[in-house]
């Protein structure tokens, strides 16, 4: 399996066992990291059965001025931003320590994922190509608008709506 890692994250595909499989034609990816498998699945020259979306980040929903308002902030308090993100991520599972997965980030990849647009057409072809696609949200999710989400997703992939988990989805 192909794992892509979230925005301030590494090598946390663990937390997500109970939804990942470890099939050598699937594709996974944790928010940030569900951008870079979404573009990996579409550019792959060999065989991809499935692509699961973990808490995919989506803020096409969001305004201008919400983006750039976090970039400056991440720009200007790096060490804060990071803390209050990680506090955003946990909201629900309070008790896990997510420090063993904690990496730093770069304001590229923060503005890459503010500003990515998912586009419909290129997730129907990748339905069109045979590849299952699976999106998983958690109902209470304090980065992204779990709704907003669910409604685009839901258009071209199984999307499942974890009732009462936040970003980390059930990892306890």
């Amino acid at each position: 399996m192909n794992y892509f890692s979230g925005f301030l994250f590494q090598n946390e595909q663990e937390l997500f066992s109970r939804y990942i499989t470890t099939n050598d034609f699937d594709v996974c990816g944790f928010s940030y990291g569900a951008i870079k498998a979404f573009e990996y699945a579409l550019n792959a020259k060999h065989r991809v059965d499935r692509l699961m979306l973990l808490s995919p980040a989506f803020f096409q929903d969001k305004p201008t001025s919400f983006k750039r308002a976090q970039t400056l902030f991440f720009k200007t308090n790096q060490h804060e931003y990071i803390q209050k993100f990680i506090q955003n991520v946990s909201s629900q599972d309070n008790d896990i320590d997510l420090a063993p997965y904690i990496c730093q980030g770069k304001q590229e990849q923060l503005e890459e994922l503010l500003y990515y647009t998912w586009c419909g057409e290129k997730l129907q072809s990748l339905k069109q190509r045979g590849i299952k696609i699976e999106v998983f949200i958690g109902e209470k999710d304090a980065i992204i608008n779990p709704h907003e989400a669910l409604n685009f997703f839901s258009q071209y992939a199984t999307t499942y709506l974890i009732s009462n988990k936040g970003h980390l989805l059930d990892v306890s």
